[in-house]
């Protein structure tokens, strides 16, 4: 079995950030959003997987992800050349997968439990397809599985006026190489009205032609980082169950850790206290601060006389002098800075992008 995991498209809600960033390389406790899905999938035991990049975006996706051998994988790097919908992706990716099954694992997904146990199902079944599903009570936003009396399923219809039950279908699908079929002929599936190729779509021509798809529910914790709120949440859910203990570097005297921490090397900590759970990454500069909870901070950022919590800062980041008036709930891009002046007591909530100056 191979893997296809996709780093395109526009990002459009987490804008402003994704005019200059990759939403995939964004980062979820400290690590690109990207790398969850291939861990999981390294975790799975499969060893190639291909990776799906839009014009202009191959530089940036290599720079990050390399051969894969870091995560003993094979990486095989795959031009979509317009963003035309996830079964795109999969079309995209026929001549890599030549004639294997595979599974399609969004890039900006987080399968917390893994999905061994979905690939053990498929592998050991051997139906033609397989959609997991987990109960959602926002399921009309997303695709929805509809079964016969016999519990089989008959339809997957994305976002649905009126569903019959809270299952929904997150982005992690099975398929064997019949699923290519549905790109050719005189019955292949056309664009829907924002002239995308669904996913749902693909595998309703599986049901509809007679092969044989199946669904299992995922009881796992699944995250979907797609926007500013979700983006936190999974933050502050990575931090709260999987945060290892780990303090690389020594703090003053002076300054106080509470809670679980991981403190990158080459920090320096001067008379300030961390109130974990809080990632930090390396070379990073907090002095006169208080930061935490449920804070990641990257490499090189520089927090100075200010209070963070709750809230992703991106590389290079600088705080300075935001005391009165703390940064909380936010997601600051790369090299941003953000200076205080003087004022009431209040809480400072901000999304901004790469490189901006933020003066309160």
């Amino acid at each position: 079995m191979k893997a296809i995991i996709p780093t395109g498209g526009r990002g459009t809600r987490m804008r402003p950030l994704t005019f200059s960033t990759n939403k995939h390389f964004i980062p979820v406790a400290n690590k690109p959003l990207i790398f969850y899905p291939i861990e999981t999938i390294a975790d799975a035991g499969i060893k190639e997987v291909g990776i799906t990049y839009n014009p202009g975006g191959l530089e940036e996706t290599e720079a990050y992800l390399g051969d894969g051998s870091r995560w003993g994988l094979s990486l095989t790097y795959v031009l979509q050349e317009r963003p035309a919908g996830l079964a795109n992706i999969v079309e995209v990716c026929e001549q890599f997968i030549r004639g294997d099954s595979f599974v399609f694992h969004l890039g900006d997904n987080i399968f917390v439990s893994g999905i061994k146990e979905q690939v053990d199902y498929f592998e050991k079944e051997k139906p033609n397809g397989l959609v997991t599903m987990i109960h959602h009570k926002e399921n009309r936003r997303m695709g929805v599985p509809f079964f016969n009396k016999e519990g089989r399923l008959i339809k997957y219809v994305e976002k649905p006026e009126n569903p019959p039950h809270d299952f929904a279908i997150p982005g992690v699908y099975f398929a064997d190489s019949n699923f290519f079929k549905c790109f050719k002929g005189s019955k292949k599936i056309k664009p829907s009205e924002r002239g995308e190729y669904e996913i749902p779509s693909a595998f309703q021509w599986l049901i509809d032609n007679g092969f044989r798809v199946d669904v299992v529910e995922y009881k796992g914790k699944w995250l979907d980082p797609g926007k500013f709120d979700d983006w936190l949440e999974a933050n502050q859910y990575m931090l709260e169950n999987k945060l290892e203990q780990n303090l690389e570097c020594n703090i003053d005297d002076s300054s106080k850790i509470e809670g679980k921490v991981a403190l990158g090397k080459g920090c320096t900590v001067v008379n300030s206290q961390i109130h974990g759970p809080a990632i930090i990454g390396d070379n990073v500069t907090i002095t006169n601060s208080a930061v935490g909870p449920l804070t990641s901070i990257a490499d090189n950022c520089e927090i100075v006389n200010s209070v963070v919590r709750n809230s992703v800062l991106m590389k290079g980041v600088k705080v300075l002098n935001v005391r009165e008036h703390p940064v909380d709930n936010s997601l600051i891009g790369t090299d941003s800075e953000v200076i205080g002046k003087d004022g009431r007591v209040m809480t400072t909530s901000l999304f901004v992008g790469e490189k901006c100056k933020i003066q309160i």
